[in-house]
């Protein structure tokens, strides 16, 4: 839901970021709507720590409030002259991605996307692993640990951080559908098998990487939008899972019919 969120709320940093540049499609855009994700994750967890609202009423207030902002930017700064909308941000195409290559005297370098994720993708990977134990306790044992000591709050706003950061990144490249699905379809069907959380981790992602495989080849052959159909494909494999789930504990958890 903060990834669905983040999706409305980045359009003031995108409006500012224009009105800064003068260009839509300039990395100071990007950096704009990052700034605003991290920003309405603080403004959620103040809202929901702070003045005690329901965590979904946070969530719902911040990024309709960010996003009504915007569009206020928009009108007044813009004046109808300027085709200004999320789109420059929100709105990537997997398929199209390679396209936006970086290219420096002649060489191929990789493309945009690459520049921008791979270094935000070893980022993650690297405070995930360094600092497992401290996004564990803060999620199930946040009172625990905090009595031992452990700065909570730290991890918990390092995790939104990066989550709003990855988000952001992803969004120019691979669309917010796919981002916003793939925060929540993986992990939701891996959460039906398995109830360890570093099994958790590995099982999210390799359900994700089959998931991508099986969308992209059937868009392919559909010659369809490959992000829409990767989530289609993913909510199907959940739908699967947990039907495979219920039917097993069924068959193994039924009464036994007493023999005479």
């Amino acid at each position: 839901m903060v990834g669905d969120a983040i999706s409305h709320s980045v359009l003031p940093g995108i409006v500012i970021a224009y009105l800064v540049g003068s260009q839509t499609q300039s990395s100071l855009v990007l950096i704009g709507a990052a700034i605003f994700g991290v920003l309405t994750t603080i403004i959620i967890d103040f809202l929901y720590r702070k003045l005690k609202l329901q965590e979904d009423a946070s969530i719902g207030l911040t990024f309709t409030w960010l996003f009504a902002f915007g569009v206020l930017l928009i009108s007044f700064f813009a004046q109808g002259n300027v085709d200004l909308d999320q789109e420059c941000v929100l709105f990537g195409e997997l398929g199209l991605a390679f396209l936006d290559k970086i290219i420096i005297d002649g060489r191929l370098y990789g493309t945009k996307s690459i520049a921008t994720l791979l270094p935000a993708f070893l980022l993650v990977l690297m405070f995930v692993v360094r600092g497992f134990k401290g996004f564990q306790l803060n999620a199930f044992q946040a009172e625990f640990a905090q009595t031992k000591g452990i700065k909570t709050g730290f991890w918990h706003f390092a995790l939104m951080g990066m989550v709003s950061v990855v988000t952001v990144l992803s969004f120019e490249s691979v669309g917010a559908i796919l981002v916003v699905g793939f925060l929540v379809v993986p992990p939701a069907t891996a959460y039906l098998l398995v109830n360890d959380l570093k099994r958790l981790h590995i099982f999210s992602l390799c359900i994700a990487t089959l998931n991508i495989l099986m969308g992209y080849f059937l868009a392919l052959k559909l010659n369809v939008s490959i992000s829409p159909t990767i989530i289609t494909v993913s909510g199907v494999v959940f739908f699967l899972t947990f039907v495979f789930k219920t039917t097993k504990f069924r068959l193994f958890n039924s009464p036994r019919i007493p023999v005479k």
